[in-house]
């Protein structure tokens, strides 16, 4: 059963949306969400629902300015101190966490791993760069995790295909013919049901290897 709280944060009230694990829990996921959507992202949903089988505590996190009402993402500075400000609250089960995120939350997460003691780094749709802008590369903010990574990114994605990602130590799947949402288009090989299978499943490998 799902169960939601909302966390005093220093850039305003957070809310998380508790999915908890079946049995035993051996690690908490928290996962935000991007600039342009919130929690109802398919990705995100897809993970809460099937993860806690494998026994990881999902945890949707909207930060403070989507639970304001408000439509424009604040500046990057603003949404670490958001993240950093609910940490305590994704502390509270005593188990290693993974923070993650899709687009902008990535980001955040990446940022933020090494301070607060992230087990690992899940970064869904990673914003490599702007559309268009590959000189504009926000590579030293993946490479500067310092935790394990794992980058799900689509094959057509506009902030950054695969392809132009840097090599480094981190791992990455691709989605085939996947946008910056993780959506497919209807002639490609793979249907979005086929897609959000292989998102969910290369990330349950992923996670529940991790020591």
């Amino acid at each position: 059963m799902t169960q939601s709280e909302i966390v005093e944060t220093p850039a305003g009230d957070a809310r998380i949306t508790w999915h908890p694990a079946q049995g035993t829990a051996r690690l908490v996921l928290a996962v935000s969400h991007g600039a342009g959507g919130g929690i109802g992202a398919s990705d995100l949903q897809a993970l809460a629902a099937a993860l806690p089988a494998s026994g990881v505590s999902v945890a949707l996190v909207e930060q403070p300015w989507r639970v304001a009402g408000k439509k424009v993402a604040p500046a990057p500075k603003t949404l670490d101190t958001g993240w950093r400000g609910l940490w305590p609250a994704l502390e509270k089960p005593g188990l290693p966490i993974v923070a993650g995120g899709r687009s902008a939350g990535a980001r955040v997460a990446c940022r933020t791993a090494s301070e607060l003691g992230a087990r690992a780094v899940l970064a869904l749709s990673f914003p490599l760069h702007p559309p268009g802008r590959p000189e504009k590369s926000r590579a030293g903010e993946l490479l500067g995790a310092g935790v394990p990574v794992l980058v799900v990114q689509g094959g057509n994605d506009p902030f950054g295909r695969p392809e132009e990602f840097p090599a480094g130590e981190y791992e990455l799947i691709e989605v085939d013919s996947a946008d910056h949402g993780l959506s497919v288009p209807r002639r490609a090989a793979l249907s979005q049901e086929e897609a959000l299978a292989a998102v969910v499943g290369g990330v349950r490998k992923w996670i529940t290897a991790l020591r």
